[in-house]
C-alpha cells in the first residue's frame, strides 16, 4: 500500500480547516441576515410592500464571510489582542464594521455607476443613513461573533468547542 503525499494531505487538511471556517462564520451571517430580512419583510409587508430578499441575505453572508476570513488572514484588526478580551472584541467588530461599510459603499458607488450616473451622481443618489444604519446593526452582530472568536484564539479552539458541545465539567481547576 503506497504512503499517502505529506503535501496533498496537508494541502487536504487545509482545505478542509478553511471550508469549516467559511461554513462557521456563513451559517452565523447568514441566520443574522436571513431573520434581519425577515423582519424587514414583515415590517413592509404592514405597509403593504412586498419584496423577497433572502438571496441578497445569503449572498451580502457569503461575501462578508470572505471580508472576514480575508481580513484574518491579512491579520486585520489585531492591533488590541494584547490586552483583555473585551478590547480586542469591541476592537475587531469595530474595525470589520468599517471594513463591511467600505465594501458597501463600493458597491452601491459600482452599481450606480453602471446604471449609467457619473461618478459625482453616484456619491449623490448613495444614502449614507442606510449604510450606516445597516453597519451599526452588523456591529452588533459582529460584538458576539468576534467575542467567542477571541475567546477561542485565547482558549484554543477545541477547548471552547468542548466547552459548548461536549456534556459535564471540561476545565479542571489547577
Amino acid at each position: 500500500m503506497p504512503a499517502e503525499n505529506p503535501e496533498k494531505s496537508s494541502l487536504k487538511q487545509k482545505a478542509m480547516h478553511e471550508f469549516k471556517e467559511i461554513t462557521i462564520v456563513f451559517l452565523y451571517l447568514a441566520f443574522f441576515f436571513c431573520a434581519l430580512s425577515t423582519y424587514s419583510m414583515l415590517l413592509l409587508q404592514k405597509y403593504e410592500i412586498s419584496y423577497f430578499s433572502y438571496g441578497t441575505a445569503l449572498l451580502n453572508a457569503l461575501v462578508i464571510t470572505k471580508i472576514i476570513l480575508i481580513g484574518e488572514a491579512l491579520h486585520f484588526g489585531r492591533r488590541l489582542e494584547h490586552k483583555p478580551l473585551i478590547y480586542s472584541a469591541i476592537y475587531k467588530a469595530f474595525m470589520y464594521g468599517l471594513l463591511v461599510f467600505a465594501f458597501h459603499l463600493v458597491e452601491e458607488l459600482i452599481k450606480r455607476l453602471v446604471h449609467g450616473e457619473n461618478l459625482a451622481g453616484a456619491f449623490q443618489e448613495v444614502h449614507l443613513d442606510t449604510l450606516l444604519a445597516r453597519c451599526v446593526i452588523i456591529f452588533g452582530a459582529f460584538l458576539p461573533f468576534f467575542a467567542f472568536r477571541e475567546l477561542g484564539r485565547v482558549l484554543g479552539k477545541d477547548k471552547l468547542r468542548a466547552l459548548f458541545l461536549q456534556p459535564g465539567p471540561i476545565i479542571k481547576s489547577d
